[in-house]
């Protein structure tokens, strides 16, 4: 039977068998040289460090059992001790700030701030809550009421002390008590370091409520100073930035008398 091939057909090769040089097997070695030499260097760095981690391990399941402790322990003291504190704070707060709120209000003043400040009804005062539970909100803010209820009892060094102990990033009540210690150093008549913390009561928070108050403080008590340079500076921010506040509805007077 006759076989015909179709136009353009060629026979297959046979694949060529391409030998290796001598230079190319010197290369291929020298590769499988290298590569090799990266592994052993790398299973040397883990055999050390196995090593290393053998001969440290009590120091190193030391080192992490601590810091689980030192975790376990912070979330057990807020759990068990620092939030039960927080609310028993808060409870023995409650009959004081009754009382100092009636005093304020002007009923039985001065006893009442007493109440406040010493305890009543088996509950502790601002004074004792203070002490008592230092580290906690109700015990940071027991000593903003203390440093009140001293200012308004006539005793101004108590005051200072307990505002002095007070922080708050709250706007309002930490420019208030700024301006209470101002307050307790102009009545001790030391009108320097009251003028001083006005100043800072100004300027810690500026809002519409006690940033124009203590600038018509700090100018008044610039004025008495004869500071009347700092004085104009104080009346003019409220003239110019608090205008419709009640501080600046006899501004003008002021400014006449700080030119």
């Amino acid at each position: 039977m006759a076989t015909y091939n179709k136009r353009g057909y060629k026979a297959p090769k046979e694949k060529e068998v391409k030998e290796v040089t001598e230079e190319q097997q010197v290369v291929i070695d020298e590769k499988d040289s290298t590569t090799a030499g990266v592994f052993s260097k790398l299973d040397e760095t883990a055999s050390r460090t196995e090593d290393w981690v053998a001969k440290n391990q009590k120091i190193i399941i030391g080192l992490v059992a601590g810091i689980a402790v030192a975790t376990i322990g912070y979330l057990a003291y807020q759990k068990f001790i620092e939030n039960p504190k927080q609310d028993e704070a808060a409870n023995e707060m409650f009959v004081a700030q009754q009382n100092f709120q009636k005093a304020v209000d002007g009923v039985a003043s001065d006893s009442l701030y007493k109440l406040a400040l010493n305890g009543s009804e088996g509950k502790f005062g601002f004074v004792k809550i203070a002490d008592e539970y230092s580290g906690t909100d109700a015990g940071n803010l027991a000593n903003y009421y203390a440093g009140i209820a001293y200012l308004n009892t006539g005793k101004f060094d108590d005051a200072i002390k307990y505002l002095s102990e007070f922080k708050s990033e709250d706007m309002i009540l930490g420019a208030l008590a700024k301006g209470a210690i101002g307050d307790a150093y102009s009545q001790k008549n030391n009108p320097k370091e009251a003028l001083n913390y006005y100043v800072k009561a100004a300027e810690s928070n500026k809002n519409d409520f006690t940033t124009p108050r203590f600038l018509l403080k700090a100018a008044k008590t610039a004025l008495a100073l004869g500071q009347k340079e700092d004085a104009l500076k104080y009346l003019n921010d409220i003239k110019d930035n608090f205008d419709a506040t009640p501080e600046a509805a006899s501004i003008d007077v002021l400014i006449g008398l700080a030119q």
